[in-house]
């Protein structure tokens, strides 16, 4: 069983959980991911670790309350113990002196970007963030990216902060104007990565990119995880979670993606129906 220290809303249905959890904080690294059940009979989630401190031995991964598993996990409380807890899971993200970097989240997926681009500044890369939500209301993470990046910006659908317009449409903007980054980190809805490995195609700028494939054991073992990278099968929980943008099938991807959304739909409203006690 894993306590959880600390649990913060950081934006509406957005959670930050701090969990106990030495031995997955001793050999955590950035990109890697962790697999929850809340309880005995709960799914198996995968959520990608979004800090890690080896002294506390303490772990933080950031979800969003969307089905019934991470509503579950966003109703627990401080001193409450996590069925599962396992990891570090997936390939770590490739860490060298590229240059300058160009890091782009999109909601929930700018947590996952901190730990990486703290390690990429401390090996002298210039980090260029670019972090997008809906609405202000809903970024995340702003601080934490600003205090590990040397220059931030910031882009809303709404114009309620910073640029308005979507992260790639800023992204676009700032390659063209230059200078060009060596490398691009995108992690966020499918979509949005998919938008972003076809702005920097053109550029010819190698984009790595976090998939979040359905997942089962996150061993390998049951294929569930799935994608076709470069006309090749590959594993999102062995071989990856990252990618290259630009081999990727993101079509096929957000196909399988959609595979249970009405089951998904009906389970959440029979917990929703138990909730109210209907």
């Amino acid at each position: 069983m894993y306590e959880i220290v600390s649990m913060k809303e950081l934006a509406p249905r957005v959670k930050m959980v701090e969990v106990n959890a030495p031995e997955i904080a001793e050999k955590a690294q950035p990109g890697q991911f962790i697999v929850v059940r809340v309880d005995e009979k709960g799914e198996r989630i995968p959520l990608t670790i979004a800090d890690y401190d080896s002294a506390s031995g303490n772990v933080v991964t950031v979800f969003q309350e969307i089905g019934v598993s991470t509503q579950k996990l966003g109703r627990m409380k401080p001193g409450e113990s996590i069925k599962d807890f396992v990891g570090p899971l997936g390939i770590p993200s490739e860490m060298a002196q590229f240059g300058m970097v160009t890091m782009v989240g999109g909601g929930v997926g700018v947590p996952p970007l901190y730990p990486q681009a703290r390690a990429l500044r401390k090996l002298g890369n210039k980090v260029v963030t670019i972090i997008g939500a809906r609405t202000a209301d809903l970024l995340v993470f702003r601080e934490q990216m600003r205090s590990v990046s040397d220059e931030l910006h910031v882009a809303t659908d709404d114009g309620s902060m910073g640029f308005k317009g979507f992260v790639t449409d800023l992204l676009k903007l700032l390659i063209e104007k230059g200078p060009k980054p060596d490398r691009v980190i995108a992690v966020g809805p499918a979509i949005m990565m998919k938008a972003v490995s076809n702005v920097t195609r053109p550029f010819k700028i190698k984009t790595i990119v976090s998939l979040n494939s359905i997942m089962v054991d996150a061993t390998g073992m049951c294929g569930a995880c799935r994608v076709s990278v470069g006309g090749r099968t590959r594993f999102t929980c062995v071989h990856g979670p990252e990618f290259d943008g630009h081999q990727v099938d993101f079509e096929g991807l957000m196909a399988r993606l959609r595979t249970y959304v009405e089951q998904e739909k009906s389970s959440l409203r029979r917990y929703e129906e138990s909730q109210r006690g209907d």
